[in-house]
């Protein structure tokens, strides 16, 4: 949650609140968690309500509101990464029954911002919007294998008691030197967040060669045997540094602002 104490910072504190958990709140519930008066909380819902990012639900709950909606179709519309990506996703479950997803890391979260389809009987369990854990799977170890020493450091003490049993290594140090090992090619994940799924990913890098999204095949691990996954995992490497290398370019190609 917001810690700050500004007015963008209220309202944006007001939005945190909703997650899949809490999917509605009550003013009274609202002003409990975040201590804000009666009147600064009607005020800033009263306006978010206008604009169209609050819905009243009945006569006391509020739930997100369709503005919400109309910002998610013009981020797809706009966002170089969709925009880029869905032809590679495309090509990913062309290659093999799969969930292929694409993955935006932002401030301390995964979120899949598209997908594609090519099994049956998909078992992928987060769809697009969805937040992912940070400490399990091919997806987390993709951004978290490509981070600073420092930044990764902090994520590993930050999931520490979720990490260390993943046959990662029992410490910090030793979780971020098996880390810094699998930088080369894609990372492989069996069981971690689905039972019964490989996860297989590369990361998406920005100008920086920060780590800003992942590419990721999610396979029924019955329809894998060895050769198929060193394809596949090389197919989805390819396709990253494809991604990355439309990015960068892209953004060398836009005008300086004066």
């Amino acid at each position: 949650m917001t810690t700050g104490t500004g007015s963008a910072e209220r309202i944006l504190g007001i939005l945190e609140l909703f997650s899949e958990d809490r999917l509605e709140w009550t003013a009274e519930e609202m002003i409990a968690t975040l201590g804000y008066s009666r009147p600064t909380l009607y005020r800033y819902v009263k306006s978010l309500k206008e604009l169209g990012f609050l819905a009243q639900n009945g006569s006391h709950g509020w739930t997100l509101g369709p503005r919400v909606v109309e910002m998610d179709f013009l981020m797809r519309k706009s966002d170089a990464l969709l925009c880029q990506g869905q032809g590679l996703l495309r090509d990913l479950a062309a290659l093999h029954p799969c969930t292929a997803l694409l993955v935006r890391w932002y401030g301390n979260k995964l979120l899949c911002v598209a997908s594609e389809v090519s099994t049956p009987n998909p078992r992928s369990s987060y769809p697009r919007g969805r937040p992912m854990p940070l400490a399990r799977g091919a997806i987390s170890r993709a951004i978290l294998a490509h981070l600073p020493k420092k930044q990764m450091l902090e994520k590993i003490v930050e999931n520490f008691d979720e990490m260390r049993g993943l046959g990662l290594g029992e410490t910090y140090e030793q979780i971020a030197d098996t880390l810094r090992g699998m930088r080369k090619g894609a990372l492989i994940a069996r069981g971690e967040v689905t039972e019964g799924v490989v996860g297989v990913a590369a990361p998406v890098f920005d100008a920086s060669r920060a780590p800003v999204a992942v590419l990721c095949m999610t396979i029924n691990r019955e329809t894998l045997d060895d050769l198929t996954l060193a394809r596949l995992a090389q197919s989805v490497q390819d396709a990253a540094r494809r991604l990355t290398e439309t990015l960068t370019e892209k953004r060398t190609d836009e005008p300086v602002a004066s």
